[in-house]
């Protein structure tokens, strides 16, 4: 195996992004920011420290995906409970989605909640993702596209109320670890031969392309066309320089001018 690797902050405070390459297993976890301003030790926030014990957890490696699933949530719930979070709220959850997948004897065992993708890329040029996701801000962001130039408010606080609303439905429309039980009935599991594999690619949100129109269908193929060419690292640069023509997030609708990046590249 050839494994390329990057973890990268992006514009927010904190990169509440985690990464885990570890002997046969790797994974991604994208933390999402809280909507309270509660911090703790360190100034971490919640979304970082989701993505990290989530991302600690799995690296011990030492079960099924189901049980290190289940163990990363349960740890998640623990921690904020010894913080006193009231976790009767979802707003003060802490959270985050998630891909790993662990290689063993040309067989491909794969997780996933939320959005973060896995990606087979086929020796004849095909790709195919391993697991489907729910789009949970397709919404948002296309209120955004129509309302973010008449505002100078960043969309967090122009949407607050928007934003709130889809947060309320973790684990309720679609899926992350976030300390609730329901979340392990939104956990995709599975097996992969890895015949006529080429590559498994691994990423969280702030590696795909930027999207002028969010409630559209995304084409992945110029995406794949760009790690093909250029590795995670190319495709990060070129996504990086589209963002930096729209720091307002307004033309591609997103939530940070660079988002927080987590992303793994195992070659065969």
């Amino acid at each position: 195996m050839q494994v390329e690797s990057l973890i990268e902050h992006g514009t927010g405070v904190i990169n509440e992004d985690f990464l885990v390459v570890e002997d046969n297993l790797f994974g991604v976890f994208d933390g999402a920011t809280s909507l309270t301003a509660e911090t703790y030790e360190n100034g971490y926030t919640g979304g970082f420290l989701a993505s990290k014990l989530a991302g600690e957890e799995f690296r011990k490696n030492n079960g099924t995906m189901q049980e290190l699933a289940k163990r990363a949530n349960m740890t998640i719930r623990q921690e904020m409970a010894e913080r006193n979070v009231n976790l009767g709220s979802k707003k003060n959850l802490w959270s985050t989605s998630a891909a790993i997948v662990r290689v063993n004897d040309g067989m491909l065992e794969w997780a996933q909640i939320g959005d973060c993708r896995i990606v087979c890329v086929y020796e004849n040029g095909d790709f195919e993702f391993l697991a489907k996701w729910v789009e949970q801000d397709t919404e948002t962001l296309s209120i955004w596209k129509e309302v973010g130039e008449s505002t100078d408010k960043p969309i967090g606080v122009a949407l607050h109320d928007q934003i709130a609303k889809v947060r309320a439905r973790m684990n309720l429309d679609y899926g992350v670890f976030n300390g609730e039980p329901e979340a392990i009935n939104f956990l995709n599991t599975g097996t992969r031969d890895l015949t006529g594999v080429r590559n498994i690619l691994l990423f969280t949100d702030g590696l795909l392309l930027p999207n002028e129109k969010p409630w559209e269908e995304r084409d992945y193929s110029e995406q794949l066309n760009l790690f093909r060419r250029n590795g995670i690292k190319g495709l990060r640069d070129h996504i990086r320089s589209i963002e930096s023509t729209d720091l307002r997030c307004c033309a591609y609708p997103r939530f940070k001018t660079h988002d927080d990046i987590a992303a793994v590249a195992i070659g065969f």
